[in-house]
């Protein structure tokens, strides 16, 4: 449809003005809103940014942009998932034909393409390319305008295409040769979370308002998700074969991506996950904001963090452990010095004298040259450091940071269990092997977990945070203390540890210079913490990661935090 018949029709003028905005920028969104069956769903409401409060919305049906030319439709169904629908340029045209003739027409620009180095750069002689390969019709004049490029027909040797297909072939052909393909504008969606294919059918994705979604990306036969599978795993420099099956890897922005190949390992066929890295990770408060733990939490926290107590997050898989592990890390003293070791790089230290070592096994396990993490924390015990956080223990290494602990070094870690004692059960059982008079060196264990709210909804809740007193030899026995509490019916906190607190009465204090007989001024420290974490979220609006690391370093310097 021309432009201006396009912005004539019925539909435009019922857009509210920033709607309209949009569509004047990218009129490809005005023509994806001609296919949707507005008489049954309605006219989708436009967000030009996205609030948590959307969550509570029965029935959704909304649009907001990605980027300046993408844009996604959140769309209810009767079924169980909503859809994800990604909005992109050429998303009226179809230009499948002329695409098979531009890629054998790229083939001649392989010696350009290899001197560019960067995306940027192959970018660029992409689109150069492009140009020189397709020349625009005037939209006006029957087949060679409307049809050209479809037909591949020629103008002095230049494919010739409208230019909204050839709008549609620039997006096309970058998203496919430099991104990650129909992946794309999910990978560059800052709300998704994680990104899933299970086999044939549809992707998944998990979005941080709207929960699980389905996306109408679909893989309807084995050989379409195997050339896929394959497609990502050489474009991330990582290949899947028969006899390298299973990849795990990082992508250029730092996210997480698993790659299965074939059927003979996957009954329903090769299948991926990505998980996305953020670029500025969630703040301590903005989790109290989305009701993860409350202010007392947080400031039990920062007194625990702050005096180097050896401190684990555990829960299971997908239940925020990493996330609030990395929240907390803005309580680490700002002249600290920090060492990071994980076996895939998501935690993101706001500290300037940050060391990140991350494990390596290059496919070298046999020649015994890998670099596992057991190694990494050998080592960085001989470059004393403050502090020690490990992204995650699974094996030999968590016996090296018992034995860290021994030393006095403070160590944080994220840890697979679903309670104290199924940890303690882990830590001293094979392969970890920690003897158990070593485990009492572990000071305090967050529980976490994804849960279901009084509302009905899924949520992620620090269930409980946990003091460990001491271990006794003759029965064999642990003690510790439960000083937090989750309540599921009101969803809120309970300090059932107030006045009770083994870390802050006999060990927190006494660094602090808080006589025996006065200890429970400690408490006192904590409620102080906790109104001055309220103000700085509530009343100055600080929530980012790295400013809050800013602002508790000089109230630390001037002594009131």
């Amino acid at each position: 449809m021309p432009r201006d018949h396009l912005f004539q029709c019925g539909l435009y003028p019922r857009l509210p003005e920033p709607f309209r905005e949009a569509c004047q920028q990218s009129t490809h969104l005005l023509e994806y809103l001609h296919l949707v069956p507005i008489d049954e769903a309605g006219i989708p409401q436009y967000h030009a940014q996205l609030s948590r409060s959307l969550c509570d919305l029965e029935k959704r049906n909304l649009i907001y942009p990605v980027s300046d030319d993408v844009f996604v439709h959140i769309l209810a169904t009767d079924d169980e998932r909503d859809l994800y629908i990604p909005i992109e340029p050429g998303v009226t045209q179809d230009v499948s034909e002329v695409m098979l003739q531009i890629d054998d027409r790229l083939m001649g620009f392989t010696d350009e393409f290899a001197e560019a180095e960067s995306d940027e750069a192959r970018k660029q002689v992409l689109l150069n390319c492009l140009d020189r390969i397709c020349r625009t019709g005037n939209g006006q004049s029957g087949k060679s305008s409307l049809f050209g490029g479809l037909f591949g027909e020629k103008n002095n040797g230049a494919l010739v295409v409208t230019p909204k297909q050839l709008e549609a072939i620039k997006y096309l052909t970058v998203r496919e040769k430099i991104g990650m393909g129909i992946l794309q504008p999910m990978v560059d969606d800052p709300h998704i979370e994680d990104i899933s294919c299970s086999g044939l059918g549809n992707i998944f994705v998990e979005h941080k308002i709207f929960n699980s979604l389905k996306s109408v990306a679909t893989f309807s036969t084995h050989e379409d998700v195997d050339a896929f599978v394959l497609r990502l795993s050489e474009r991330i420099k990582r290949p899947v074969s028969i006899r390298n099956p299973i990849v795990d890897a990082v992508l250029p922005d730092g996210s997480r991506i698993n790659i299965v190949y074939g059927r003979d390992i996957s009954q329903r066929g090769s299948n991926f996950s990505i998980r996305k890295f953020t670029d500025t990770p969630l703040s301590i408060l903005e989790l109290v904001g989305f009701g993860t733990l409350d202010y007392r939490m947080a400031a039990y926290l920062s007194l625990v963090i702050e005096e180097g107590m050896n401190t684990f997050v555990i829960g299971e898989t997908a239940s925020g452990k990493t996330t609030l592990l990395n929240a907390i890390t803005t309580f680490i003293p700002p002249t600290a010095k920090v060492i990071s070791i994980e076996d895939t790089p998501e935690l993101q230290v706001p500290h300037k004298n940050w060391i990140r070592e991350v494990a390596k096994d290059m496919g070298r396990k046999e020649q015994g040259t890998a670099v596992t993490m057991f190694d990494l924390l050998k080592a960085a015990l001989r470059q004393r450091p403050n502090i020690i956080i490990i992204g995650e223990i699974r094996g030999e290494e968590g016996n090296i940071a018992f034995g860290a602990m021994q030393t006095g070094h403070a160590v944080m870690a994220t840890f697979h269990a679903a309670s104290v004692e199924k940890l303690i059960q882990r830590l001293s059982g094979n392969p970890i092997s920690v003897p158990k008079n070593y485990i009492d060196n572990l000071n305090v264990v967050v529980i976490q977990s994804a849960v279901k709210l009084p509302s009905g909804k899924m949520g992620r809740r620090a269930l409980s945070i946990n003091e460990i007193v001491a271990y006794d030899p003759t029965s064999s026995s642990f003690s510790f203390i439960e000083v937090f509490r989750w309540d599921q019916a009101t969803d809120t906190f309970e300090f059932v540890g107030n006045k009770n607190s083994y870390i802050l009465e006999q060990k927190i204090s006494l660094m602090r210079g808080i006589p025996p007989h006065k200890r429970w001024q400690i408490y006192d420290v904590v409620e102080r913490r906790a109104r001055i974490l309220e103000k700085l979220h509530k009343e100055k609006g600080v929530t980012n990661f790295y400013e809050l690391l800013k602002v508790l370093a000089r109230a630390q310097r001037e002594g009131v935090f």
